[in-house]
């Protein structure tokens, strides 16, 4: 399988405001440092959705397979929302796309959504294009605001955001790697991660 990100997330779920307040930053005359911080949201918001295996804000994924590879297939990264489209490629390079309700049905109701072939009907055969014949794309996440994650997600977020803007080298005086930072991002996240087998 493999896993592309199309479309990222229009906003982060930790906003400016809300880090510099975290941070106890003068965010009326200290703006210097604001792409700083902007990009450690961003950079901690793509540490936790790796650790969870999970999208947050609403994105849009393609999924790809070589050929169907099971007749449920299971949509990572969490909270299906839709389905965009369902295509499978043949040797030619011919692609057809499938009609959902006809050649497909969907499943948002879990952590992880699904996809089949309607009752009693298999996925198409077909001779597979060498590569990523099968291509599904998705979107997924809590919700298109940062109001749709959970609140420890956020404190996971703002708890890295806070070590690496007051920590800028990896690590301690003793030469030694932080371990609380670790613990407690790992425990606030570990509740709701989505285990990859």
């Amino acid at each position: 399988m493999n896993l592309v990100l199309t479309v990222p997330p229009a906003v982060e779920p930790l906003s400016l405001q809300e880090v510099k307040d975290y941070l106890r930053v003068d965010n009326d005359t200290d703006t210097t440092g604001d792409n700083y911080l902007s990009a450690l949201m961003t950079a901690a918001r793509e540490y936790c959705e790796g650790f969870q295996n999970r999208a947050y804000i609403t994105q849009t994924w393609q999924m790809s397979f070589d050929y169907w590879p099971s007749y449920v297939i299971n949509i990572p990264r969490g909270n299906l929302q839709t389905i965009n489209s369902v295509s499978y490629k043949n040797s030619a390079g011919a692609v057809t796309p499938l009609t959902e309700i006809l050649q497909y049905v969907v499943s948002t109701r879990g952590v992880l959504g699904r996809i089949s072939p309607p009752y009693a009907q298999p996925w198409p055969p077909f001779i597979p294009f060498p590569l990523d014949a099968v291509v599904i794309e998705f979107v997924c996440g809590y919700g298109d605001t940062a109001e749709s994650v959970p609140e420890k997600v956020k404190q996971a977020m703002k708890l890295l955001v806070s070590h690496w803007y007051e920590n800028r080298t990896p690590l301690t005086e003793l030469r030694q790697a932080p371990a609380e930072i670790a613990f407690t991002v790992s425990a606030l996240l570990w509740q709701d991660r989505i285990v990859v087998a």
